[in-house]
């Protein structure tokens, strides 16, 4: 799939995601209905935010693309074939229904088992990160539009670590390991959804490594974090098609530094 097919369904699909962001913001800081959804295990919250901004997303993409899968967090997959859609409408739901402005909504399209545009929209703060392959990863503010770098020379001793709760690494040889990667990293904090792997993206945050988590969690930011210059994989230095334990780092020397420490 060349530039100029993934521009196209980068346009549409950016035109979904921003029109879904004011179904947000009519709930995010007001009292709104939350079901909990687990089926044991953790806390797991969803919104009639969720449902209604993904419901919104596929009638966009069923209208464009009538041919294209669609893999939904809320509503489950539709249709078939090796072309998909996945969305998390809003990811981070538990800082979503906090007031905390750390939540997204990701929009993504795999072709042939490889994560080809990506989009995470900040409805409350106004910010857009998203990419196509072959157009490289952008941040959109506003007016304002700039290019996107991962920290090229980032290296794991000066490394800015994040997670999103120490909850993720319940694996005892897994949190063995993951301490040891704090231990050689300049700075670790708690905390982000997708926001943080976003500012992967824009040279903040130089390494990113949750677990357990779904394939609509981490697919859509794939394409912005590689746009930008980083690296993306499961454990096994895939992409992490499957989700599960993922790290996405700044440069390719750091991903691998980082990886060796987690593989033990």
């Amino acid at each position: 799939m060349d530039a100029i097919d993934t521009r196209g369904f980068l346009d549409t699909a950016l035109g979904a995601v921003l029109e879904a962001g004011p179904i947000a913001l009519r709930h995010f800081r007001q009292p709104i209905a939350i079901t909990d959804k687990r089926s044991g295990g953790h806390y797991d919250p969803v919104t009639e935010a969720d449902r209604g901004i993904e419901s919104l997303i596929r009638e966009r993409l069923r209208t464009a693309y009538p041919g294209h899968r669609i893999v939904g967090e809320e509503h489950g997959t539709e249709g078939e074939g090796p072309t998909y859609w996945i969305i998390d409408p809003i990811d981070g739901t538990r800082a979503f229904i906090s007031g905390m402005p750390t939540w997204g909504i990701l929009l993504g399209l795999v072709v042939d088992a490889r994560p080809v545009v990506g989009i995470m929209h900040q409805p409350y703060t106004g910010e857009t990160w998203y990419a196509a392959t072959g157009s490289g990863a952008r941040f959109r503010q506003g007016d304002r539009e700039t290019a996107l770098r991962t920290r090229a020379d980032a290296s794991l001793a000066d490394a800015v670590l994040y997670s999103t709760h120490p909850l993720m690494f319940s694996d005892p040889m897994l949190r063995e390991r993951y301490e040891a990667l704090t231990s050689r990293c300049r700075l670790q904090r708690w905390g982000g959804d997708c926001y943080a792997f976003a500012l992967v993206a824009h040279g903040g945050i130089d390494l990113m490594v949750d677990s357990g988590l779904q394939p609509y969690d981490i697919l859509p930011l794939v394409p912005i974090i590689e746009g930008a210059g980083g690296v993306v994989t499961d454990l096994e230095g895939r992409t992490p098609l499957g989700g599960g334990t993922v790290v996405a780092a700044a440069n390719a020397a750091l991903h691998a530094e980082a990886l060796a420490v987690l593989n033990g």
